[in-house]
């Protein structure tokens, strides 16, 4: 457990003390965000505040990982997840730098570049991670096998919360917030299962997150990008896959879940039946022109994203302190 606290602090220590000087370095090399066109008129404000903050999120967890971690299968999967898919976020961001507009790499492009290092994480998972091909349901002993279909079931999973947390990142602080508290819980539950160098690698992500939150917060001096979304969503990806709780991710990252599910929803209403359920879509946006402030929006958000991964952590206790015998 003090190693679990000693190397959260690190992380946060490292994220808050090199962020004003990586701010600057971003700020002197014109590495700003560009604001999409389909955003409140609010947002327009931020146009040029320095992006790819990502790098920083992944550095501030990397280090004391490296001194306090035991380098497990399942901890390199999650490394490889992560990092893997901040290098995508990473090309993303520099394409939009590049093209001096929001949109970087194309979708297709980055869902390509997604599907080697999803074969190569949950290959390590199923052979050499102890990851079976199993889909764990809470309370029952007996999981549903799915065999093969559990690369391409990985490959959603791991792209789907990817683009989620992508999503989501709209507001300052919402995806770095949401993700340190979505962290925090598998971190727990990690620990619980007795996988110290895994709750060692969430602990530090949780951390380095909350170090990067620092400076995120609104009015944000950096945004994390691509960068840092992609990285977070295949992050908490892969601690669900490696800790055979991919279902229960449903449930402990409900907000990143619903800023999804509320973009599908509004394409399908608007396309099939010419009209928007949201005002605008992902759902913070449509909070926003409902006329709440965006502090609001995120600390009642935050506070949702815990209640749900409390949850999550509670029922992954009593699912396997109170399971059925026989």
């Amino acid at each position: 457990m003090l190693k679990l606290l000693a190397a959260t602090l690190v992380a946060l220590i490292i994220g808050m003390a090199a962020g004003p000087r990586f701010i600057r370095w971003l700020s002197r090399r014109g590495i700003g965000q560009n604001i999409r066109e389909l955003t409140p008129e609010s947002h327009i404000a931020k146009q040029g505040t320095p992006t790819m903050g990502g790098l920083l999120i992944l550095v501030a967890a990397l280090i004391p990982y490296l001194i306090f971690g035991t380098r497990t299968v399942s901890a390199l999967v999650v490394v490889i997840l992560a990092f893997g898919s901040g290098a995508i976020g990473f090309a993303d961001d520099l394409t939009s730098q590049w093209r001096q507009r929001s949109l970087g790499l194309s979708a297709r492009v980055k869902l390509l570049l997604q599907v080697p290092l999803v074969a190569v994480a949950v290959f390590l998972a199923l052979r050499y991670g102890g990851v079976d091909a199993k889909l764990s349901v809470p309370f029952v002993r007996d999981g549903l096998d799915i065999g093969w279909l559990y690369y391409p079931f990985a490959f959603l999973l791991i792209a789907g919360f990817s683009n989620a947390v992508n999503l989501t990142d709209g507001l300052d602080g919402l995806a770095a917030g949401t993700g340190a508290v979505t962290l925090f819980a598998y971190a727990g539950i990690a620990f619980l299962r007795g996988e110290t160098d895994l709750a060692t690698l969430a602990a530090c992500m949780t951390g380095a997150s909350v170090g990067f939150l620092w400076y995120n917060s609104h009015p944000a001096a950096v945004f994390m990008g691509d960068t840092g979304s992609l990285a977070l969503g295949a992050g908490l990806a892969g601690m669900a896959i490696v800790t055979n709780m991919e279902i229960l991710l449903l449930l402990v990252g409900g907000v990143f879940v619903v800023e999804a599910l509320s973009v599908i929803i509004q394409v399908f209403s608007f396309r099939v039946f010419h009209r928007r359920v949201f005002l605008m879509a992902p759902i913070h946006h449509h909070f926003e022109l409902k006329g709440w402030s965006e502090t609001k929006i995120i600390v009642r958000f935050w506070i949702i994203a815990a209640i749900l991964a409390a949850a999550g952590f509670a029922l992954y206790y009593l699912s396997n302190t109170r399971l059925p015998t026989g």
